[in-house]
């Protein structure tokens, strides 16, 4: 199939204006992700840091050793939550960002 010149150049256009759409969803997902990933950082310092805390203060091996375990718990959990969290966010990025492409594909033959 054979395109004009008028086809070619409106194709064109339509791919430039669909990679701004994609950089401006790519764009907007990365601060979600930046964002995501700063509060966790935030919330697992504190988190370290109560945990420190109570350690220090524990009166026998036992209280240590149970505090210990208990962070160690809520630590792991907290990551796979997190993880899982972050594949969904890296995840709708793809599709977001391939999204205004759908379009334009099929005709680009």
């Amino acid at each position: 199939m054979t395109h004009t010149f008028e086809e070619a150049d409106a194709l064109g256009k339509e791919f430039i204006d669909s990679g701004l759409k994609s950089f401006a969803s790519w764009s907007k997902s990365i601060q979600a992700i930046a964002l995501d990933a700063t509060e966790y950082t935030k919330k697992s310092y504190e988190d370290g840091s109560a945990a420190f805390q109570k350690l220090a203060a524990a009166k026998s091996p036992e209280a240590a050793f149970e505090v210990q375990s208990s962070y160690a718990k809520s630590a792991y959990e907290g990551f796979i939550a997190e993880a899982t969290k972050m594949i969904d966010l890296y995840a709708e990025l793809a599709r977001d960002a391939y999204k205004p492409f759908e379009e334009i594909a099929p005709r680009a033959k």
